[in-house]
């Protein structure tokens, strides 16, 4: 345990916050910035000599609650409070389940790229965003989120064929999003699902293979479109445990002059 780091890191994070950034009235004028020490007890449920203790690299090893409590109070984002358990000597709890919404500046990155189809991909492969122009290049998305759905069980009635490594990394990703979140009812119910449906997914998943997001080009068949050359780039939103993948064609090309009538079309 660190308690000088933790000590520190706690006094810095809570003379950062300000009474309304977690409901409270600005109340009279304050000698110190930020918080007050029984304020931050007082959110996390503990005593303030407990927390007085912590911050003066004094106090015993706080329990995964007591931390956890802490990082509410205190409103840390997913990395600092992963580095709060950290510093404390204690391993990071596990989340519930992959997180499925989207942050608002992703979102904004899929709108200002208009001749680039482009996804936000959860750690269970649900398709949580995308823009105009992936939602007219893969077909029906908003019935069939699921990109490991629709390559295992759902093959023949979806628009993307292509390269065969995809089944790879789709069980790399699925094995480790299982073990990051045991939990997830509904992570457990799609594994389920693919190992009942696909005994492709059953080989693969049995091979344990790794496998890192990269640059990949594939091909597609779309009904109006016809055969298409896709590059697919992935950009990866770690606090979030997300995806964004871009699909572009390379310039000059049948597929790139599809795509630019295609994202006119639906702009």
């Amino acid at each position: 345990m660190a308690r000088g780091e933790l000590a520190r890191f706690l006094r810095d994070r809570r003379e950062r916050l300000r009474p309304g950034d977690v409901g409270m009235p600005p109340g009279s004028r304050r000698r110190t910035p930020g918080l007050r020490r029984e304020e931050v007890a007082d959110l996390a449920a503990m005593s303030v000599d407990y927390y007085a203790r912590l911050e003066q690299a004094r106090g015993p090893r706080p329990s995964p609650r007591i931390l956890a409590s802490l990082a509410d109070a205190l409103r840390l984002p997913p990395a600092e409070r992963t580095h709060l358990f950290r510093l404390a000597g204690v391993a990071p709890e596990s989340p519930s389940g992959p997180p499925r919404e989207v942050r608002p500046y992703v979102a904004g990155l899929l709108r200002r790229i208009p001749e680039t189809a482009a996804i936000v991909t959860s750690a269970s492969y649900d398709v949580i965003a995308f823009n105009p122009l992936a939602g007219a290049l893969l077909g029906d998305i908003r019935t069939q989120p699921n990109l490991a759905r629709r390559r295992f069980v759902f093959r023949e009635q979806v628009l993307t064929t292509g390269h065969e490594d995809f089944a790879e990394i789709a069980v790399a990703r699925l094995r480790a999003a299982a073990d990051r979140y045991p939990r997830d009812a509904a992570l457990a119910a799609l594994l389920a699902e693919l190992r009942a449906g696909s005994e492709e997914f059953n080989e693969i998943w049995a091979a344990n293979p790794v496998r890192a997001p990269g640059h990949r080009t594939k091909n597609m068949t779309h009904p109006e479109l016809g055969r298409l050359r896709v590059n697919c780039d992935i950009l990866t939103v770690p606090e979030d445990d997300q995806q964004v993948v871009f699909m572009t064609a390379d310039p000059d090309t049948a597929t790139a002059r599809a795509l630019h009538h295609l994202a006119a079309r639906v702009a």
